[in-house]
């Protein structure tokens, strides 16, 4: 890592209360599989609400939404897994209608697109805690599955100290076309400020065909078990699926940036 140029950027340091944190993170060794959806707009609207932002991306009237799920065996802060639920967003008064998906492809420091974090469970004390103390991130921690062998991918996300799932996401894929990886642009609240946090990423992605791939929402009465539900993902296969078993990035620290009502206001 210390010969990689990728890796060779100035850092900080960072306290939270699990210790010390060096920004940005590194993540040296991951797999990744995302799956999109469509949800119901009056459900995402009610979830935006008092965020300052607005969906970016639909299809035949619904939101598009995505479920990001991770295998981190290499990183700065030890190895953990991650499932994150996430809407695309802009900044109210800051979004391109007619070219929403197109921004996706934008320099970062161009977009204005970004992903907004419904909920995101890790496994470990020391991802929760900087995560939530650092960028507001909704996380919490709990146990993780996460098994892709071959064609056949698993993922199951279970209540805190308990073996009841919150979500089952398992199927068989089949890499269709290898896409270039895509930097991320993350919005969030902290401290009543909303932070711009860009992720940098390497390594493509391939498009996956999911075979009988379905989203499941478990018994589970657990807040993001219900927020799933709300949304109207239970039962769905995806939209789409990409996924990456050499996945490296960069989480760089957010910066702070004014909300559409701010604006307004001056």
């Amino acid at each position: 890592m210390h010969d990689d140029p990728f890796f060779q950027v100035p850092r900080t340091r960072r306290k939270c209360s699990e210790g010390q944190v060096q920004l940005p993170i590194f993540y040296q060794d991951a797999s990744n599989v995302i799956a999109f959806f469509t949800a119901g707009r009056e459900a995402v609207t009610e979830l935006l609400e008092g965020t300052g932002l607005e969906p970016a991306l639909s299809l035949n009237g619904q939101v598009v939404m995505g479920v990001s799920m991770y295998e981190y065996r290499d990183t700065d802060v030890g190895p953990y897994n991650e499932v994150g639920v996430a809407v695309p967003v802009f900044r109210a008064g800051h979004g391109r209608p007619l070219t929403g998906l197109l921004d996706l492809f934008r320099a970062q420091d161009q977009r204005e697109l970004g992903f907004h974090i419904l909920d995101l469970p890790v496994t470990t004390a020391i991802a929760n805690a900087a995560g939530r103390e650092l960028w507001g991130f909704p996380k919490f921690v709990t146990g993780i599955d996460f098994e892709w062998t071959g064609r056949d991918f698993r993922c199951r996300v279970l209540e805190p100290n308990s073996r009841t799932a919150i979500l089952t996401m398992e199927g068989r894929v089949l890499p269709l076309l290898p896409l270039p990886g895509l930097d991320l642009v993350l919005y969030s609240q902290h401290k009543r400020n909303m932070l711009r946090t860009l992720v940098t990423v390497r390594n493509g992605m391939q498009w996956l065909l999911p075979t009988g791939m379905q989203l499941r929402v478990g018994e589970s009465e657990h807040p993001m078990a219900e927020r799933l539900r709300m949304l109207g993902v239970d039962g769905k296969r995806p939209l789409a699926l990409f996924g990456c078993d050499k996945f490296q990035s960069r989480l760089n620290a957010g910066a702070t940036v004014p909300t559409g009502a701010e604006e307004e206001a001056v």
